[in-house]
């Protein structure tokens, strides 16, 4: 199995036992751990422990020959910011080894370059035959000097099928006032932060040297995107935004706790170029399924913000923290899974005394490249349990997923540092 996460075997049903597989109509299907790797799914469905890295996993990639890559939001104590992993024939992964000095989240594998960002830069990688990195040591800088104020600093990127990249910029800032969350402190008129920061900046994917200048503003207003994805089917841009915190402690007289709790959603927003999602002036209410203009530019929580704003595609829980997004095209799981976005929901620190909510992973149908029914929890328990996920106190931070090669979903988590992987053995 040298160079590859999975590999089509023919075996006899006796041999593959020995592997950890079972062999059924003479194809073989990776068996789940006996708990599921501690995880509830839905029927059918079976995960296993890839890895343990016991680093902060953010994002991973997985090249058609299915090496696993996963990028470590600091480096280890080795200086490695990146781990290659391979697996055996049960499944279960080793770390192989690791190159880029740098700390950051972002990490895609797209035409045969691994693609991987730190706080500051994008960096490229060649692939070869096999899927492995021919030049560990010295990658192509394509973006160079990108703003990094140490606050929604993490630089998630996304490719397109025209040679185009896209990267976050988030927000140094929950709201853009002038004292950052001060009671009471009103916004920033016109917020400057949006000349450089708060949206999606798109560059080339193949040019080496550009400068944060050379980038396109490509869409504004998003406060910050930690998980995005090109969808095929409308070709488009999809990202997540990060809704903003804190209406009770900023503005106790318009925002009980309750409120603040459930209060703005998490977005999802479908990008055209010049897009504009109106962060900070307003958020979304998923009770009133309204735009609301913020408080902190003269709003009481019932007033519309400007009709010119982008409506959501979908609206999700407050503060769970959405920090990947990944279409669906495999052939493993159902005909529903099929074009659809699974969502790897980080989990909530901000919504007490409420109970904290999230760590899971979501399934949102879509249909022609636009969302279509109702979301649903497809992975929880990552937390470890219901107590945990309520106190805010997780075993496991969901944080990247990726698709391997023969269908199933891999899903990194940045607290434990473990690899998980989502099969569907039901026929």
């Amino acid at each position: 199995m040298k160079n590859s996460l999975i590999r089509p075997f023919l075996l006899s049903a006796a041999i593959a036992g020995s592997f950890g597989f079972y062999a059924l109509n003479s194809k073989p299907t990776v068996v789940a751990d006996p708990n599921n790797a501690g995880l509830k799914l839905l029927p059918g469905f079976g995960a296993l422990v890839v890895a343990e890295t016991g680093e902060r996993a953010r994002h991973i990639a997985i090249t058609p020959q299915g090496n696993l890559y996963v990028k470590l939001n600091r480096p280890t104590k080795d200086g490695k910011g990146i781990l290659e992993l391979k697996a055996g024939p049960t499944g279960k992964a080793t770390v192989t080894g690791g190159f880029g000095n740098y700390g950051g989240t972002g990490m895609v594998v797209k035409d045969g370059y691994l693609y991987a960002s730190s706080d500051d830069d994008v960096f490229r990688y060649k692939l070869d035959a096999k899927g492995e990195v021919t030049n560990p040591t010295q990658p192509e800088k394509i973006i160079t000097g990108l703003i990094n104020r140490h606050q929604h600093e993490g630089k998630s990127i996304a490719l397109d099928n025209a040679g185009n990249i896209y990267v976050n910029i988030g927000a140094y800032s929950n709201s853009c006032q002038v004292k950052d969350r001060q009671k009471g402190s009103l916004g920033q008129q016109n917020c400057p932060i949006l000349d450089s920061a708060g949206g999606i900046w798109q560059f080339r994917a193949d040019k080496p040297g550009q400068s944060y200048g050379a980038g396109t503003r490509f869409a504004t207003g998003l406060r910050n995107v930690v998980g995005l994805d090109w969808n095929a089917q409308s070709n488009q841009l999809y990202v997540m935004q990060h809704g903003r915190d804190q209406l009770h402690d900023i503005f106790p007289e318009l925002y009980d706790t309750k409120q603040s709790a459930e209060l703005p959603a998490e977005c999802m927003y479908a990008l055209s170029k010049g897009a504009n999602a109106g962060w900070p002036f307003l958020y979304y209410d998923p009770i009133q399924h309204k735009k609301i203009l913020a408080p902190e530019y003269g709003g009481d929580g019932k007033k519309e913000a400007d009709p010119k704003y982008l409506e959501p595609a979908v609206a999700y829980p407050a503060h769970t923290a959405p920090n990947a997004l990944l279409f669906y095209t495999g052939t493993m799981f159902p005909e529903k899974y099929r074009n659809g976005a699974f969502i790897a929901f980080h989990g909530s620190w901000n919504r007490a005394p409420e109970p904290q909510k999230g760590y899971y992973i979501v399934f949102q149908p879509f249909k022609n490249g636009k969302p279509s029914g109702q979301w649903e929890v497809f992975a929880d328990n990552f937390a470890g349990s219901p107590a945990n996920a309520i106190a805010g106190h997780p075993d496991h931070k969901p944080c990247g997923l990726a698709q391997g090669p023969d269908g199933s979903l891999y899903v990194s988590e940045d607290k434990a540092g473990t690899i998980y992987r989502i099969v569907y053995n039901q026929k």
